[in-house]
């Protein structure tokens, strides 16, 4: 029985990926609940927090109608004015709330009865002080049984105050048991999600090999590749330099291969299409909208066969043609070609070049360009009259260092990440692949290119260059 490779990776591939759209479907799910949750949680602290403002303030009036009476004197009363206002604020914004979610009947009867014991309590407390105005200020034993009603009165206040808090707190209790569900049930569909990733990488790498194993030439290749990058590896010090060298190398081999698979597969109908619309323009009969329209298919045919043409130059590896020469040189050169935009953005130049410096075997023509282009990025970021571009080269274990760095506008993580990448790109006009290029150029020649940028202090990129027979 003939047994079908491609199918048994099509449906793994499958099965994964159903897998993690159901772990992403339930993640979503239950942050969703837990959000809503900590919704309710959040809102039933804001009721508690309510009723014991509306407690305190009956409180805070009933505080300062003692120190009127004691004291007989009006400023006493401010917080009993102020504290009615703010009462019946807080009646109507639980009221609302108390209707607006989940219609909660038992909680409403207790505000409504805690509203006419509040209003009475006022009620009382202003009947007592308007009597005692009356009296001259002189408490009399009706005062004082209005004063011990108003007590009462008050203890009730206390009384359903409490009983609603405890209600509420009541809730609040299992509403965080169920936040606390939700989020260890969050913790336990990650927990599987990371496992399932886990099993994917892994049934990606195994079908991976197995089918390179039919591609016997291509792995012959791939091997004596990684034996050179192992070969390099054991000459450098730093684990964290070898590791960002070899995954940027990676990177930009599986670059290349995309672009040569993308320009093959778009270029053969791009030929089609532009021998169909010569066609056309031939048999048809002259028609100047027709001929409009066939002219912008070819124009648009050419340009997009330009595109792939530039995008296969940045990402494959070209011949070199090696020459002795200065690095410190050829970085004056670069800033000579770029001096136009220095002056007109009035950027100041410093250099910090190594006399140590040997000569060093580079394609001088290269090199310039990736110089070139990291010098007009860094311009391009600094702002006019204020920029400071600071050009620095220092020798190491047989290899060259150059250090280009400014003082512009700066990086975030997630754009210095994808800074080599083709067609990335945060200028309005610019086709994204300067960069990708400068990469080529740096890797052709065994070398590394590393950048370093804080968002508003400006970026340096660091460039290893290395004799041939060294790299």
């Amino acid at each position: 029985m003939t047994f079908n490779f491609s199918e048994k990776i099509r449906a793994g591939y499958l099965t994964a990926f159903i897998l993690l759209l159901i772990s992403y479907g339930l993640t979503f799910y239950t942050t969703h609940d837990l959000s809503k949750q900590n919704t309710v949680v959040n809102h039933t602290n804001v009721i508690i927090t309510k009723i014991e403002r509306l407690e305190s303030a009956v409180k805070d009036a009933e505080i300062g109608f003692r120190g009127y009476v004691l004291m007989k004197d009006e400023k006493f009363l401010a917080p009993y004015y102020s504290s009615k206002n703010n009462t019946e604020e807080i009646y109507i914004f639980l009221d609302s709330v108390f209707k607006k979610t989940g219609f909660d009947q038992l909680q409403l009867d207790r505000l409504s009865y805690l509203h006419q014991l509040t209003n009475e309590e006022f009620s009382t407390i202003s009947q007592t002080i308007s009597d005692f105005k009356g009296l001259d200020m002189n408490m009399t034993d009706s005062l004082k049984q209005q004063g011990y009603h108003a007590k009462k009165v008050m203890d009730s206040i206390r009384f359903i105050a409490g009983l609603m808090k405890e209600h509420e707190n009541s809730m609040l209790d299992k509403r965080t048991g169920k936040v606390k569900s939700a989020a260890t049930a969050i913790k336990v569909i990650n927990f599987a999600s990371l496992i399932i990733a886990i099993l994917i990488a892994a049934y990606s790498v195994i079908s991976f090999n197995a089918e390179n194993k039919a591609r016997k030439e291509a792995a012959k290749k791939t091997e004596e590749y990684k034996k050179r990058l192992e070969e390099r590896v054991l000459d450098l010090k730093k684990a964290n330099q070898e590791l960002v060298s070899l995954r940027s190398m990676e990177k930009f081999a599986t670059t290349g291969r995309l672009a040569r698979i993308i320009a093959h597969e778009i270029r053969n109908p791009l030929t089609n299409i532009g021998l169909a619309a010569d066609q056309l323009k031939s048999e048809l009969p002259e028609n100047e909208d027709a001929t409009m329209l066939l002219e912008m298919i070819n124009r648009n045919g050419t340009r997009i066969n330009q595109l792939i043409t530039d995008l296969l130059s940045s990402t494959k590896f070209s011949e070199l043609n090696y020459e002795s020469t200065s690095i410190n040189e050829l970085l004056d050169q670069a800033l000579e070609l770029a001096n136009d935009r220095l002056q007109l953005k009035k950027i100041t130049v410093q250099k910090n070049y190594s006399k140590d410096l040997c000569d060093i075997k580079v394609d001088k023509e290269k090199i310039k360009i990736a110089f070139l282009n990291i010098i007009v990025n860094a311009i391009e970021a600094m702002p006019n009259e204020r920029g400071l571009l600071r050009l620095k080269t220092q020798s190491k274990e047989n290899t060259c260092i150059i250090t280009i760095t400014d003082n512009g506008t700066g990086m975030d993580k997630e754009t210095t990440s994808k800074l080599f990448e083709p067609y990335f790109t945060n200028k309005s006009k610019g086709n994204g692949l300067g960069l990708t290029n400068t990469q080529n150029i740096i890797l052709n020649h065994k070398g590394t290119i590393e950048v370093e940028s804080d968002l508003g202090k400006g970026s340096s990129f660091i460039i290893t260059l290395g004799s041939p027979e060294n790299a």
